[in-house]
């Protein structure tokens, strides 16, 4: 295995502690992508439009159509769930988070099919602790980092620049001030919006206090990022107190590895 894929580097922690997100290259082969990519097809009629707008009246945001979703791949019946699971704890992710949120960290919700074609409306920026979230605050302290709320976004198809997407203001996971609304609405964005550029294949992290969103769907093909969101062992961000993996998910955990659920159970403490 590269052991690029199980080794967080200096220069990674700078870049996520720095900018409240990270994009690890080329974790996904070909054939892994394209397993992924069978599995959704393959439950493409469950695939459901978001109930209302995200873009929320911003004419920078504004598109034909709402975003697609789809959910429940960790459940799906044989072989359709196995390259999710895979992910669930795929070496890259846990070697990051073990870094970025501690040790313990668990699995909040997710995953989840974000899914566009072309003229898919944009997601106005949220997040940047407003308002101020214990589930999901970001803290620093004697060289380590505690990043409470942490997506991991795998993307199985490509995200070119300016074809939009995933969006975030770049190091505002630490700020102190209000985010004006220009740059919520992305109409009056003062040239803070950066659109990351990325890769079937390629892998996501994102501090959730960072103040992200979407750009409009611009690109020829269709957009497919599947994100599972993760959160420090002590908070919850979704779910009820004191969940095993059982009552949350179902008795189909009963047949992962005990370190597939160890990465499912609620948190310790509240």
């Amino acid at each position: 295995m590269d052991k690029r894929l199980y080794t967080v580097s200096e220069e990674e922690k700078y870049y996520f502690d720095l900018r409240g997100y990270l994009v690890v290259r080329d974790v996904l082969i070909a054939d892994e992508i394209a397993q992924c990519n069978a599995a959704i097809d393959h439950f493409a009629d469950r695939i459901d439009h978001y109930d209302g707008s995200l873009s929320r009246g911003s004419k920078a945001l504004a598109g034909a159509t709402s975003r697609r979703q789809l959910t429940g791949m960790l459940g799906w019946p044989s072989p359709f769930r196995e390259p999710f699971r895979k992910l669930l704890i795929h070496p890259t992710v846990v070697s990051r988070l073990n870094e970025f949120s501690g040790k313990g960290f668990r699995l909040d919700h997710g995953p989840l099919l974000i899914n566009a074609a072309t003229g898919t409306e944009g997601h106005t920026l949220h997040g940047s602790g407003q308002p101020h979230s214990p589930a999901t605050w970001y803290h620093r302290q004697n060289g380590k980092i505690y990043c409470q709320g942490i997506t991991v976004a795998w993307q199985l198809t490509d995200c070119k620049a300016g074809a939009g997407g995933f969006a975030l203001v770049p190091g505002s996971h630490k700020t102190r001030e209000s985010t004006p609304d220009g740059v919520i609405s992305v109409e009056e964005d003062m040239g803070l919006v950066v659109q990351p550029q990325m890769k079937a294949g390629d892998v996501l992290f994102f501090a959730e206090t960072a103040t992200h969103g979407t750009l409009p769907w611009k690109g020829e093909n269709e957009r497919r990022s599947v994100l599972y969101k993760y959160a420090g062992r002590g908070v919850a961000r979704a779910v009820g107190k004191h969940f095993t993996p059982q009552q949350r998910h179902g008795d189909w955990v009963e047949e992962l590895t005990p370190e597939q659920q160890a990465v499912l159970y609620g948190p310790g403490v509240h």
